[in-house]
């Protein structure tokens, strides 16, 4: 990739994340870049093509893998707060924004299967997990994929928050979160009647 075309890519990510796919134009693309429209259509066929190629690089996907949770102790507590870290960590705001940006009709089809690896790496993770617990007498036999749902929807949720309204919605820190409904999950709510 020569330099001018990841200039383009690296101004068309940012508009995605700060603007919205729909609110960008490429004369938005070709300011940022510091090139002429011209150029930025001799480098690429539309806005499209530069966001697809844009996806292709590493710095511009989720940086989540299932290789990232191999942490793991075999301690339902320990680990979960792992997996929900692991995830924190490397869902940055600027990356929740850009897979919202990148959720506009016009290219959803293309990018929605790019987008949702993250949370496929996180969920498959997750149910074999629970799954290895099984097999070590540590769990029962449940439906795992409801329980990976209901951690990554926690996981995801609190960091969508974070990245749209920082501490402004909720004062609660990561760290206390993640502790919290871990807790929550493994012991349930304490309920008197």
């Amino acid at each position: 990739m020569d330099e001018t075309s990841q200039k383009i890519i690296d101004a068309t990510m940012s508009l995605v994340r700060d603007k919205g796919y729909v609110a960008m134009t490429t004369k938005d693309i070709a300011k940022l870049a510091g090139v002429n429209e011209c150029t930025l259509f001799r480098k690429f066929k539309s806005k499209k093509d530069i966001v697809l190629n844009g996806m292709e690089q590493e710095k511009w996907r989720g940086n989540l893998t299932p290789d990232v949770f191999q942490n793991i102790k075999w301690d339902l507590a320990a680990d979960l707060e792992m997996f929900m870290t692991e995830y924190m960590e490397r869902m940055t705001p600027d990356f929740v924004r850009l897979s919202i940006g990148l959720r506009a009709p016009q290219i959803y089809e293309e990018t929605a299967p790019l987008v949702m690896k993250v949370p496929q790496a996180f969920l498959s993770s997750l149910i074999e997990y629970f799954e290895g617990m099984e097999q070590r007498g540590k769990l029962p036999h449940l439906d795992f994929e409801c329980l990976a749902m209901t951690i990554f929807s926690s996981t995801f949720g609190y960091t969508f928050l974070s990245a749209s309204f920082e501490d402004h919605l909720s004062q609660i820190s990561r760290e206390e979160y993640i502790r919290q409904s871990v807790q929550t999950f493994i012991n349930g709510i304490p309920y008197q009647e």
